[in-house]
């Protein structure tokens, strides 16, 4: 017996296997690209530490994705200005960005083209490096409201950031947070939205938090701080329909992959690959091409002329069902 999916249904059918149809014969929900707003630019996987659930396992041996070369990234930068994507911001993430050799390279460049920048970091030891430091405060001082370092923070206690990152990160993320409070940057806070507090909890005690170290962090300005909805491969969830974004009142021009793209360097390849978003950075079945015009032209398996269909079960929960955004 098979259904309008035409896959074969028994007890071996599962959730997301189709990129068209879900599991119960209706129309997979999808996503088009209204505007390029924000390049996410993955530097590499490895960094100085492991967390306890990092979406994608880096670490200190993690080099599944490879650094990011300036010259690649400057490649992009070049193909947005030649097509006149009208993006604006260019955001780096890892891995630890850090510890990429060229990273501050590729972050000058970016600014110095006036693109708004994101860092995520965990401001730990490879931000601390007195090299790194000294670039890094020239970068601030030339380009600091255009310039945004968002640091996780796992939690507002010691305890539970701990947990998530090892003994010690704490003391030693504080003291990165005060480093760039004294550079004058402009700083973000992201947290994790899984210990069973409420927005309005957690947003009090990263404001005691706050308050108390005199950072100059605005609780209630989601951009400032980010708290993001855990993700769990494992855990159960329903597929996306087109009939959902008017059962959950959604629309899907504001999901993540409706303005961003997400562009890594897998180990052993000889090309950057762009993808949908952040969140998706070890599925081939995801890949868009090598440049920003093939992405936005993308068409079979999970995409159609460039439109995401929403075929994984972090489209579902991190994004239309949790909230979630990582711009």
């Amino acid at each position: 017996m098979s259904d309008r999916t035409g896959l074969q249904a028994g007890p071996a059918l599962q959730k997301f296997q189709d990129p068209d149809w879900t599991l119960t014969g209706e129309e997979r929900a999808r996503v088009a690209l209204t505007q390029l707003e924000t390049l996410w630019i993955n530097t590499g996987t490895l960094c100085n530490i492991t967390c306890a659930n990092c979406y994608i396992e880096s670490s200190p041996t993690n080099d599944r994705l490879v650094y990011m070369k300036a010259a690649e990234v400057a490649a992009l930068l070049d193909e947005i200005a030649r097509d006149g994507l009208g993006t604006q911001v260019i955001a780096f993430t890892g891995g630890e960005p850090f510890m990429n050799p060229e990273f501050l390279a590729m972050l000058e460049d970016a600014l110095s083209r006036g693109f708004e920048t994101l860092v995520l970091t965990n401001a730990m030891q490879p931000l601390q490096r007195p090299r790194v430091q000294k670039q890094l405060a020239a970068l601030i001082a030339a380009h600091r409201d255009r310039l945004t370092l968002r640091v996780s923070l796992d939690h507002h206690t010691q305890a539970l950031h701990d947990a998530e990152r090892g003994a010690g990160s704490w003391e030693s993320v504080l003291k990165g947070i005060d480093w760039l409070v004294g550079a004058d940057a402009r700083l973000a806070i992201a947290g994790r939205n899984c210990w069973g507090e409420t927005p309005a909890q957690a947003q009090a005690g990263y404001g005691r938090l706050f308050a108390e170290k005199g950072w100059p962090v605005d609780v209630n300005d989601p951009k400032a701080l980010v708290l993001l909805p855990e993700m769990d491969g494992a855990a159960t969830v329903p597929e996306i329909t087109t009939r959902c974004w008017s059962i959950l009142r959604k629309d899907p021009a504001d999901m993540m992959c409706a303005t961003s793209r997400m562009v890594v360097k897998r180990k052993g390849a000889t090309k950057p690959t762009v993808l949908p978003c952040t969140l998706l950075p070890y599925q081939p079945a995801f890949d868009m091409g090598s440049t920003l015009h093939e992405a936005a032209h993308a068409s079979g398996g999970m995409f159609v002329d460039g439109a995401v269909k929403l075929c994984h079960p972090h489209c579902a929960k991190f994004c239309v069902l949790g909230g979630g955004s990582c711009s």
